[in-house]
Formats: structure tokens, C-alpha cells, sequence
């Protein structure tokens, strides 16, 4: 019954959790009883310690709480965990995941789904979750946690009411303070599997108020980071799942011979790597890839695995005998026959107990004695394979927080801070100085069930009370997703009840040349996605994505993400559709009973036969939504902040284009003569009051600012991105076109704005000072007469020289394509119009561009070809100089 408030630095919830991919340990579970698996609580116990953990009272809480928070998934939330493996370290199979999608997004996604919709169905009033809010310290009361403060959006802000920390660990943090630097200095050196949100911001928090930690320096290396070819350096690494042992994966160096017990602990498995020699091979037969066939082809997908149509070809190209290989495969063969017929009389010493006949592990003293999938030596040239290389990565934190077996965050003196609580990687000693494969996804799950009833206990005392989750919610627990198959349309992400029109869209050859970090497009079920905003948000990291940059990247999608994901978290990203594929019309928000936004409800008129109503619209929508950006920026920005991200250029775009549109219209009173001119430029003349003192109006004051800013972040950003501009020729377009545009307006404010000008004599009207007249003759003399800049004679003199000429209507024409391009971005990324209407807001830009750029051409003609009026000007009457500020 208590309220609930979520904090997350990051952009989305999940965290490492959400990219766990062997599975949930649980011991007596329903789905072990089902398969009639034997196991036992005392069992899985003792594997945990054996495995590495100290604090026998803190590990049987997490063994005993695993078999009800594994059937607490699966009934409340209608998980799939119907499938069982035997990880590194276990004496039984108890890794519980899914037939289809990785166990960690599963896990954690339905989690949160519940959270939003309890959110949505109680307004907020008994769970909120709120992003990108960093929490940055712990607010105390006598020795009490009760409250902390967030940083979110610039401003620091205060809530309160106990605090349970799940920061998770350090993993990701190699600056020269960090706590990986100071405890594990040793391992800084090598990649690691973490997010980069992984900087032990709950262990610093927790100590700065008195919480003890320990075990800091027990920092887990997981023996299989996936390399990829070609980017064998890269500091962040994808897993490969222990799962892939378990199923019968055998792990050989660069000579071809197994080295180890590959279901050994992972602290044995790594340390055994380190005395043989890399590269190091992780090789999965046909039985075993078959077992766990979505692991394969994703990892294939993300150019991590390759798949060998028969061992002899996996032997060339180790460059090792077939002979020799089929000797490895045979004596693992023959001792998993032996261990069968005899499993105690091996002669060497097996893990976790008894005895091993595997001599390439038993040498180690961790002899192995359980084998899946096990094929003879004589099958091994003709095996297909797939294989993997890979290295030890940092993986894991087992140190951290002290907690109790409650989840109560202690002091050194071992004495409960009231109010502070701590679950999953942020809380130490859970195991030791190791933690068994399948514990991670235990541990969040275990003690966020532990912490979350001690902390309500705390809360409410008496008062509290058991509610389900189902009722909060408004409705049933959340559903299964469909099942989601490679190319399947039931599968989209926004896949609509009803299959909308075709309409025309991008190829395949288009969508290649997207291929960075500073402009990446993906494929999705037929919809082109435009992903570059979306990577730095991306829970699974920049990576996960940029793998499938200019790809279809369906079928791995669909092995991680549920269908509705797209939709959900990132509609802005649809730009259109592959060829002739097919736009999911509106029905999408009702097939999945979601609510529609503004843009969502366009996605009905479709775009070949939009009718009046549909373009009206979207045009109004486009209208509503580009004053929405211009007001945003004008209004809420506290400060002035020369932001260097993407923001920073279209923020200040918005309002260029704003004021192009204006200026450009207004330069059309040169057809009216030098009264409707001059009178135009005296219009901003008479704002100089709003210009803080300055010879200049608010309007060109915050113009040059906008202008500023644009031209320092794209130097800035041209300067960051150069590798990534050499290959994205809109962004070589962007560059060299704003490059010209920032020569010319230097040279235009030169001649025009700061240039020397005569007076003129006009006799101004308060409301309306377009249309003013001059009474004959040079009126010195006449009373109410104001004498004023004569630009349009200064246009004259300037335009004479056709030179010049050529040289502004080049200009404009490098505008117009600047224009173009940059208005394309803005409308594929920054407006609220529905992704497959986003054609008509181009449309509407590019439209506009051009009659931007005709007016002022016209402009240059008109003057420059001798049409303008100069009989005003009397030869005879010497003109008189007239300062800016006139």
C-alpha cells in the first residue's frame, strides 16, 4: 500500500538487467517441478557458497526468496521462464529464460510496463517514475534517510520518504577517482559489459551518510566478452551469455585444445584464460545452437559469432590439423561416456565435488562432470558450428553496501540506518568474492521484493497492507506479447489492427548511406527509423544499435524487444517506409490499447490519397508545433547556454528560419519605392528601446544570438564528428553551404547593417509604418518629418556592381540549399507530426524554401537590373550622412 517514486538517471529504466541474457536462478520452482528437475533450496545454498559467497544469512535469503520470485514473474506478469539450463558453478539446472526473447529485457520490461500503468491509472498518486533524474545526494534527520535530492533538467530537487538504493555497481567508471580505480587499479585496463551509468553512485551516496561497505574489491571478470572483428579494441563489449556453456559450448585457444572446465566458476574460467593463449574460441555443435537458437542469431546478427558449415572449415582457418581437432572433441567425448557409466572413479578432482575423467579441466583442479549436447571426434569435420571469439570483460561488483537480511543498509558497527535500504549490484556480500551466472537478475528480483516489503513495513506499520499489483494497475496483469518471428508483420513495433495504404519511401540503398553515429537510420519491419537522437538514450548502449546501422535490423529486434517497444519510446524515430511497404494506420494505439498522441491520430490520413481535412490537419499540427519550439526557445531557457549537442543547432534553427521567413517577406516593400522601404527599416528602428541601451532592437539582439550559437555549435560538432561528416554527404552540404552563408553574412552586415547610409525624410504613422508619405521636394523644414537611413538608395550603390550581384544571388542559392537540407532534419526529427505525415512537413519546408529564396532573388534583380525608382533623388541636393541609430 505504499507510494512509489522511481528515479532513474538514465533516459529509460532497466539498466545492466535489461541486456541479462542467461536467464534467473530458482530453486523449487514450478517450471523445475514441471520438467521434474531435482534441485532443492539446501542444494542451490550450498552451491552459493561454494561458489564464492561469505554471509551465509544474506545468501539464504536470496536462495530461499528465488523460487517464489521466479513464480511470481511468470503468474503475476504472464512471463515465459519455461526453460531450464545449468550454468558454471550449479549442481543442478535452474537458469530459468524464455523460448524467444533475452530474459532481461523480458524481465525488467514488464516490470516497468506495471509501474507505468499503475502511473497512469492512479494519476500519479501511488507510483510515478521519472527520467533523467540523477540523485546526487541522501537527505538525513537524526541519523535517518528521509528523502535525497535529484538533479534533473538544471534544477536540484528535494523528495522525500525512505530510500532504497539500486544504483547497481562501478563497472563502467575508469576515471581516476573512481572506486574502480582506487580498489581494482589492476583491472583498469581491460573492456567491460557494463552501461555507462555503471559509476557506484549509491555505494558513494550510502557511505557519505555512515553506510559500511565491503568486498569493493571483489570485481567479477566474465570470461566471455564477445569480440568483434575489427573492433578488438573497443572498450565496451557484449556478453556472451553463460547459457552458451551450459547448452554444450567448449572453449579452445588459438592451438585448438580445451584448457578448462567450461561450466567452472567464472573467476577459475577467466584466471585459466589467462595462462593459455588468445585468441580464444567459444564453439557451440549443431545440438548445442540448435538448444539456444535466438542466442546464435543474434549474436550472428551483431557480427559477434560465425557460423562454420563444417569443423574442417573451423580448423582452417585456426590454421590447426582437422586431425588434431578431432583428438579434442573425441577425448571430451570419451570422458563424458566414462563419467557416465562411472561417475566417481575419475582420477581427478571435479567441481563442484566428486570426481572428473576430463583431463583438460582435471589438470586445473576443477575437473568437469556434467556434459550437454556432446558429439564423438569422428563427427567433427562434418559438424556445423558456431563460433564465437571472445575475452575476459569486468563484469560484475560483488562489493557494495552492507545490508542485513532485510535489506537494511548498516553502519560499520553493523547498527540498521533507519530509512536506507539497498538491492541488486549496489548491495555487498551477497556473494562473496564470486557470483554464480543466473544470481544477477536473482539478486534484483530477490531483494527488490525483500527491500520493497521491509521499506513499506517501515512506512506504514500496521497500516500496511497487501494490494495486487493488478488492481493498482486498473485490469489484468500485463499480457504476452505475441510472438514475434524474423519478418513476421505481427511483429512490428507499430503494426496496426487493420493494414494501412502503401506509400511511396526510401530504399534500402538509401538507408546504407546512414551508417554513423552522427547519422544512423535503421530498418524495422519496412519503416525507416532515423536513430541518431535516440543513441545516447539507448538503454542496451550507442552500440547495440549502431551495429545494424543502414540494416534491417528486424529479426535481432525482435530476439530482445517486445512488439509495442517502438511505439512507445521512440514514434519520433519513424521518417517513412521501405519502397512500397506499408504505413500502420491509427489502429496501432488501439491494437495495443494504448492511449493516441496528436501525432498518432494523423497516421489515419494517409498520404497518396490525403484529402483537404488530412492536409489541413497536419499543417495545423505542423503550424501548432513549430510556434511550440519557437516559444520554447524563447521562453524556457533560463539562461543563455551554447549548447553543444544536436539541440543546440535546431533550437537556434527554428528561430532562423523564423526570422528568414519575415525578413524575407518584408524585403518585397523595395516594389513600393524608397518611402514603403526606408519606412520598413525605420519599423526596427523605432524598437531600439528594447534593446538594453544598444544601438539595435530585442529582435536582432536575440537573432544574433540565435546566430551565434548555431554557427558555434556546428563548428563545434564539425570539429567532434569529422571521421563520421567524410562519409554522410547532407552533412559535407550542411557544412560547406553554412561555411559560405557565415562569409556572406558578414559581408551583408557590413554593407547594409553597419554600411554608411544618407538620410531620408519621412513622415512616420504611429500604427501602421509601411505606408508613409513624403510630401515633394527635401523637406529640412516641414514639421513632423523624421530623417532616416535611405537604405534603398544604398541598395542601389551596392547592386551596381554586378559582381555583387552575382555574388548575393549565389548566396541565396547556397541559403536555399542549407534551408533545404537542414529543414529535412528538423521535420524527421523535431516536430509533432505523425511519422508517415512527415512528408507533408518536409513538403510544407521545401515549399517555403523556395519562395524564400525567389524573394530574395527578386530583390537582387530589382535593383541590380535597373528597375528600382531613383527619381526621387535629386543630383543637385548633396546628400547628408545619417548615423545607425537614425
Amino acid at each position: 500500500g505504499a507510494k512509489v517514486v522511481v528515479l532513474d538517471k538514465s533516459s529509460f529504466c532497466g539498466g545492466n538487467s535489461s541486456k541479462a541474457t542467461s536467464g534467473i536462478n530458482g530453486s523449487c520452482t514450478q517450471t523445475q517441478k514441471d520438467k521434474g528437475i531435482d534441485d532443492s533450496n539446501d542444494l542451490f545454498l550450498s552451491d552459493t557458497l561454494k561458489g564464492g559467497a561469505k554471509k551465509p544469512e544474506i545468501a539464504k535469503v536470496l536462495v530461499w526468496e528465488s523460487g517464489p520470485a521466479v513464480d511470481w514473474l511468470m503468474h503475476t506478469f504472464n512471463l515465459d521462464l519455461s526453460l531450464v539450463a545449468r550454468l558454471g558453478g550449479h549442481s543442478a539446472p535452474r537458469t530459468h529464460r524464455g523460448k524467444e526473447r533475452f530474459p532481461g529485457m523480458t524481465i525488467t520490461y514488464a516490470l516497468i510496463q506495471m509501474v507505468e500503468r499503475i502511473q497512469e491509472n492512479t494519476a500519479g498518486g501511488m507510483a510515478r517514475i521519472v527520467n533523467k533524474a540523477k540523485v546526487v545526494d541522501l537527505i538525513t534527520n537524526n541519523g535517518a534517510v528521509i528523502g535525497c535530492k535529484y538533479e534533473k533538467g538544471g534544477d536540484v530537487i528535494q523528495t522525500f520518504g525512505p530510500v532504497i538504493l539500486a544504483t547497481g555497481g562501478f563497472g563502467a567508471d575508469f576515471t581516476a577517482d573512481s572506486l574502480l580505480a582506487k580498489y581494482r587499479p589492476d583491472l583498469m585496463h581491460l573492456p567491460t559489459s557494463n552501461g555507462e551509468h555503471c559509476t557506484g553512485d549509491g555505494i558513494k551516496m550510502g557511505e557519505a551518510v555512515g553506510a559500511a561497505s565491503l568486498d569493493l574489491e571483489w570485481v567479477q571478470v566474465h570470461p566471455t566478452g564477445l569480440v568483434k572483428i575489427g573492433e578488438e579494441d573497443a572498450k565496451v563489449k557484449f556478453l556472451a551469455a553463460e547459457a552458451l556453456r551450459g547448452v554444450g559450448g567448449l572453449l579452445i585457444d588459438s592451438e585448438g585444445n580445451r584448457f578448462a572446465n567450461e561450466l567452472g566458476r567464472r573467476d577459475y574460467v577467466t584466471g585459466e584464460m589467462w595462462k593459455n593463449k588468445a585468441p580464444f574460441r567459444l564453439c557451440l555443435n549443431s545440438l548445442a545452437s540448435t538448444e539456444i537458437h535466438w542466442h546464435c542469431e543474434h549474436y550472428k546478427g551483431r557480427g559477434v559469432m560465425k557460423k562454420y558449415d563444417t569443423g574442417a572449415d573451423l580448423a582452417k582457418e585456426l590454421g590447426v590439423d582437422v586431425k588434431k581437432m578431432e583428438a579434442v572433441w573425441q577425448a571430451h567425448y570419451e570422458a563424458s561416456q566414462k563419467h557416465e557409466k562411472d561417475p566417481e572413479g575419475g582420477p581427478f578432482p571435479a567441481y563442484p565435488s566428486g570426481k572428473s575423467w576430463d583431463e583438460p579441466s582435471g589438470k586445473t583442479g576443477c575437473g568437469k562432470k556434467f556434459y550437454h549436447n556432446v558429439i564423438p571426434g569422428s563427427q567433427f569435420a562434418t559438424e556445423t558450428f558456431h563460433v564465437a571469439i571472445v575475452t575476459p570483460v569486468i563484469h560484475y561488483c560483488m562489493g557494495g553496501l552492507e545490508i542485513s537480511a532485510k535489506s537494511e543498509v548498516v553502519t560499520a558497527k553493523g547498527k540498521v540506518i533507519p530509512g536506507l535500504y539497498a538491492a541488486g549490484e549496489v548491495a555487498g556480500g551477497v556473494h562473496g568474492n564470486n557470483r554464480l551466472g543466473g544470481s544477477s537478475l536473482l539478486d534484483c528480483v530477490a531483494f527488490g521484493r525483500v527491500a520493497g516489503k521491509a521499506c513499506a513495513e517501515y512506512m506504514l506499520g500496521e497500516d500496511m497492507k497487501t494490494v495486487a499489483l493488478k488492481d493498482l494497475a486498473g485490469g489484468d496483469p500485463v499480457a504476452k506479447p505475441a510472438a514475434a518471428t524474423a519478418g513476421s508483420t505481427a511483429a512490428a513495433p507499430v503494426a496496426g489492427a487493420a493494414a494501412a495504404p502503401t506509400t511511396g519511401g526510401y530504399t534500402m540503398e538509401e538507408v546504407a548511406k546512414h551508417t554513423t553515429k552522427d547519422d544512423c537510420w535503421v530498418v524495422l519491419h519496412g519503416q525507416v527509423l532515423d536513430v541518431t537522437s535516440f543513441l545516447k538514450d539507448h538503454p542496451g548502449g550507442e552500440l547495440a544499435i549502431l551495429t545494424f546501422a543502414g540494416k534491417d535490423a528486424s529479426a535481432e529486434f525482435d530476439m530482445i524487444h517486445p512488439p509495442d517497444v517502438i511505439q512507445k519510446y521512440a514514434a519520433d524515430c519513424i521518417i517513412g517506409a521501405i519502397g512500397g511497404a506499408a504505413v500502420a494506420s491509427a489502429g496501432a494505439a488501439a491494437a495495443t490499447g494504448g492511449a493516441m498522441s496528436k501525432g498518432e491520430i494523423l497516421e489515419g490520413v494517409e498520404g497518396e490519397d490525403m484529402q483537404l481535412g488530412g492536409w489541413c490537419l497536419t499543417l495545423r499540427v505542423l503550424f501548432c508545433s513549430f510556434l511550440k519550439q519557437i516559444l520554447g526557445t524563447i521562453f524556457s531557457i533560463k539562461n543563455f547556454n551554447a549548447l553543444g549537442d544536436k539541440s543546440g543547432l535546431s533550437r537556434s534553427a527554428f528561430f532562423l528560419v523564423m526570422f528568414m521567413v519575415i525578413h524575407s517577406v518584408g524585403n518585397l516593400h523595395v516594389f513600393g519605392g524608397p518611402n514603403h522601404f526606408n519606412a520598413y527599416g525605420y519599423f526596427y528602428v523605432r524598437l531600439y528601446w528594447t534593446g538594453f541601451g544598444l544601438n539595435a532592437n530585442i529582435i536582432e539582439e536575440y537573432l544574433a544570438l540565435a546566430g551565434l550559437l548555431h554557427v558555434f555549435v556546428a563548428l563545434k560538432r564539425t570539429s567532434q564528428q569529422a571521421k563520421a561528416i567524410v562519409r554522410s554527404p547532407s552533412r559535407w552540404t550542411l557544412i560547406l553551404s553554412g561555411l559560405a552563408l557565415l562569409v556572406f553574412s558578414i559581408v551583408h552586415l557590413k554593407q547594409f547593417r553597419l554600411g554608411q547610409a544618407d538620410c531620408y525624410w519621412i513622415k512616420p504613422q504611429w500604427m501602421w509604418p509601411f505606408f508613409l508619405r513624403r510630401d515633394g521636394g527635401f523637406p529640412f523644414e516641414k514639421e513632423g518629418f523624421t530623417a532616416v537611413r535611405d537604405i534603398y538608395k544604398l541598395e542601389l550603390q551596392v547592386f551596381a556592381d554586378p559582381m555583387t550581384c552575382a555574388f548575393y544571388a549565389l548566396s541565396v542559392v547556397l541559403f536555399g540549399i542549407h534551408m533545404w537540407t537542414g529543414w529535412t532534419k528538423l521535420a524527421n526529427n523535431k516536430l509533432d507530426v505523425a511519422p508517415n505525415q512527415r512528408w507533408v512537413a518536409r513538403l510544407a519546408g521545401q515549399v517555403l524554401t523556395v519562395l524564400v529564396v525567389l524573394f530574395y532573388l527578386s530583390f537582387v534583380v530589382y535593383a541590380g537590373l535597373g528597375l528600382a525608382d531613383s527619381s526621387m533623388y535629386d543630383p543637385n541636393i548633396a546628400p547628408v550622412p545619417c548615423s545607425l541609430s537614425t
